[in-house]
């Protein structure tokens, strides 16, 4: 029966280059972990603008349904004070997402991957990287370092 060996860790990709110390793979994943974070407030700025969206498209069937059932001023109120307002002054939801994602989402997307590359060419995921390789079980089958 022939042996099986295991890769030796983790790939080049998610291997710290020469000289980069523990601080600087610290704060790059910091930075990363930030980033993560904005990825999933962008994540539910999406779902409040679909929501909302949604909402104001369901007054459709309110207004409709007040009309039916003789209620036309507040057919009319509903209409009037609610149906395609503003969210904000002078914004609909999709004006907040496009404000979102080009004021503060690109640049820090932007800025992320240009510290990455000067600092350890681009490399991603480098604190976790180390960290399950600290944390793995040499040898088991379920605790590889590559997939």
């Amino acid at each position: 029966m022939s042996e099986t060996r295991e890769p030796p860790g983790p790939d080049d990709a998610h291997v710290r280059p020469s000289g980069v110390g523990d601080t600087t793979v610290e704060a790059l994943g910091a930075l990363t972990e930030a980033l993560e974070k904005v990825e999933r407030a962008r994540g539910q700025l999406y779902g409040f603008h679909q929501l909302t969206g949604g909402a104001d498209l369901t007054l459709d069937r309110a207004v409709e349904l007040l009309r039916m059932g003789g209620h036309p001023e507040h057919a009319d109120l509903v209409e009037r004070e609610i149906l395609g307002r503003n969210v904000v002054p002078d914004c609909w939801t999709f004006q907040l997402v496009e404000a979102y994602d080009d004021t503060y989402y690109r640049p820090f997307v932007e800025v992320e991957k240009k510290v990455r590359q000067e600092l350890v060419g681009g490399r991603r995921h480098l604190f976790e990287a180390e960290m399950k390789e600290a944390r793995r079980t040499h040898g088991h089958p379920e605790h590889t370092a590559r997939p």
